[in-house]
């Protein structure tokens, strides 16, 4: 298991991540934050982030039924780069989630994902490939 700091400076370390923000889902509040965050402040950055997870996790064409199967991560892109949000497995109060933008010409989205998704089942204490 490792700590916040860890987390955020390894995910800083992935190929084109330009900033990370770890969030409570429950209150929409930045627990954590690396990197340059413009064009918003972590702050923003925070509850932004918040109302769209909110609104996947609720959004019933996005679901598969089965309780067992919840959404993990979305993905968002464009023409700069990309944003992936990804919730973290554990027993925590809220549900904390993760934000990091990766610039689009030194990022790959399938090691981002493949990494961002190995150290946060770190900080959660599991096994990388759990849920």
């Amino acid at each position: 298991m490792i700590g916040i700091d860890d987390c955020m400076e390894r995910l800083m370390a992935i190929p084109g991540a330009r900033s990370v923000t770890l969030v409570d889902g429950a209150s929409g509040l930045a627990v954590a934050a690396a990197g340059r965050h413009d064009p918003v402040d972590r702050h923003e950055d925070a509850a932004t982030t918040t109302d769209i997870v909110r609104a996947v996790l609720t959004c019933p064409a996005l679901s598969t039924g089965r309780t067992d199967d919840d959404v993990t991560e979305i993905i968002i892109g464009g023409p700069g780069g990309f944003h992936l949000l990804r919730l973290i497995a554990g027993d925590y109060d809220g549900r904390l989630f993760v934000h990091v933008r990766f610039d689009g010409d030194t990022g790959t989205l399938a090691l981002a994902r493949f990494k961002v998704q190995a150290i946060l089942a770190e900080l959660a204490g599991a096994d990388a490939g759990a849920r």
